[in-house]
C-alpha cells in the first residue's frame, strides 16, 4: 500500500507511479552526473599540470657551440642543429621524437666530430609535405642537405625511423658514406610483412622483457589515414607517454620536460599525418631494399630491445658488421644509456 496514492483512481495511480519512477530516475542520473563531475574535478586537480614545451631556439641555447639551421632540399625544408669540430657525423632521430633525442650525446660527440642532428621530413621543425616519406626519398633529403652543407662524405647514424633512412642513405650513396651506425632498428624488409596483428597468449605485457617481446601494434595503427589525426591532435602526449613508458627500461630517463618537447612536435593534425607517413611507406621500403647491393662500408649495430632484430636483418645485408648489446636500456638508448652510446659511436667513427 502507498498512502500517498491509494486515494487516486487506478488509472491515476498508475500515472502517478510512472511519474514518480521517472523523477527517481532523473534524480539518480543527476546525482551520478554530479558525482562524476566531482570525481573528474578531483582527478584534474590531482593531475600535474603539463610542462610547457621549449622551442628549438631555447633548446639549442642549452647546448653550447650548437646552432639551428634550415635548408630547402628535395622539395622540402629541413631543420637541423649543428656544432662541433671534425669529420661530419649526421644523426637521424626516430618516432615519436625529434633531433632533441640526441641532446645527451651531442656534446660528447662534438668534441671529435662536426655533429649534424636533423629533423627528418615531417618531423619537428622540418616541413610536413603530403608525400615523399619512403626511406629512399628521405635519404635523398639528407644527401642534398649534406651537399648543401659542403660535405662530400659523412659518417651516418640513425635511431628507429632514422636508422631506416640512414641505411637507405648508405645503400643509395655508398660513395658518400664513410661509416654507418644503426641504433636498435634495421631497414624494412620481408620480416615486416610477416608481423602478426595479434600478440601471442600472455606475451603482451606492460613492459618489454624476456617473457614479453615487443608487440608493435602501432605499426598497424599508424597505417590508418585520417582517424589518428582526429584522435591525437592536441593530446598526442597520451599516446606518446604510453609508448615511451612501454619501450623504456627506466621511464624516468625521459623526463617530463623532454616529453613535452616531443608531444608538442606531434600535436597538430599535420604532424600526426606526417609521422604516420613514415609507417605507411614501409611496404615500398621493403620493395626498395631488395634492389640494394650489400653495404661495403663498416656498419655498427647498437641493440637493446632490437638486438636480435638487428642481428637477423642486417647481417646478410652488409660485409663488415659489428653488433654491440646496450645493456640496462630499452629502445631509447641515447637517453637511457647516453655515456655508453656516445662512447661506442665515438670509437666506431674514429
Amino acid at each position: 500500500m502507498n498512502p500517498q496514492t491509494d486515494f487516486l483512481a487506478p488509472k491515476d495511480q498508475a500515472r502517478s507511479r510512472t511519474v514518480t519512477t521517472a523523477m527517481r530516475l532523473f534524480l539518480a542520473i543527476s546525482m551520478t552526473a554530479v558525482m562524476a563531475a566531482g570525481a573528474i574535478s578531483t582527478a584534474e586537480a590531482q593531475t600535474p599540470k603539463p610542462v610547457a614545451a621549449r622551442s628549438d631556439a631555447v633548446l639549442v641555447k642549452s647546448l653550447p657551440g650548437f646552432e639551428n639551421g634550415y635548408a630547402e632540399v628535395n622539395g622540402t625544408r629541413l631543420h637541423y642543429v649543428v656544432g662541433g669540430e671534425g669529420a661530419p657525423l649526421v644523426l637521424l632521430p626516430g618516432w615519436p621524437q625529434t633531433w632533441w633525442q640526441f641532446h645527451k650525446i651531442m656534446p660528447t660527440l662534438a668534441k671529435s666530430y662536426r655533429v649534424i642532428a636533423v629533423d627528418l621530413r615531417g618531423m619537428g621543425g622540418s616541413s610536413k609535405p603530403p608525400a615523399g616519406y619512403d626511406k629512399k626519398n628521405m635519404a635523398k633529403d639528407i644527401r642534398e642537405l649534406v651537399q648543401r652543407l659542403g660535405y662530400d662524405k659523412v659518417h651516418m647514424a640513425g635511431h628507429d625511423i632514422g636508422a631506416m633512412v640512414a641505411f637507405s642513405y648508405a645503400a643509395n650513396y655508398p660513395e658518400a658514406t664513410t661509416k654507418l651506425a644503426l641504433l636498435d632498428v634495421p631497414h624494412p624488409d620481408d620480416f615486416f610483412s610477416q608481423l602478426t596483428m595479434l600478440p601471442g597468449i600472455d606475451k603482451f605485457g606492460e613492459k618489454i622483457d624476456e617473457a614479453h617481446p615487443p608487440y608493435a601494434w602501432w605499426f598497424a595503427f599508424n597505417q590508418v589515414k585520417g582517424l589518428p589525426e582526429k584522435l591525437l591532435a592536441g593530446r598526442f602526449n597520451i599516446y606518446q607517454d604510453w609508448m615511451l613508458n612501454y619501450l623504456t627500461l627506466d621511464p624516468a630517463s625521459i623526463p617530463a620536460s623532454d616529453r613535452a618537447v616531443y608531444a608538442a612536435a606531434y600535436s597538430t593534425p599535420d604532424a600526426v599525418r606526417a609521422g604516420n607517413g613514415w609507417y605507411q611507406t614501409f611496404m615500398q621500403d621493403v620493395i626498395d631494399v631488395k634492389t640494394y647491393p650489400k653495404l661495403a662500408m663498416p656498419v655498427l649495430g647498437l641493440g637493446s630491445t632490437g638486438y636480435y632484430w638487428l642481428q637477423a636483418s642486417v647481417t646478410p645485408k652488409v660485409n663488415d658488421f659489428q653488433l654491440v648489446k646496450v645493456e640496462n636500456s630499452g629502445h631509447f638508448m641515447a637517453e637511457e644509456q647516453p655515456a655508453f652510446v656516445a662512447e661506442a659511436l665515438r670509437k666506431f667513427f674514429k
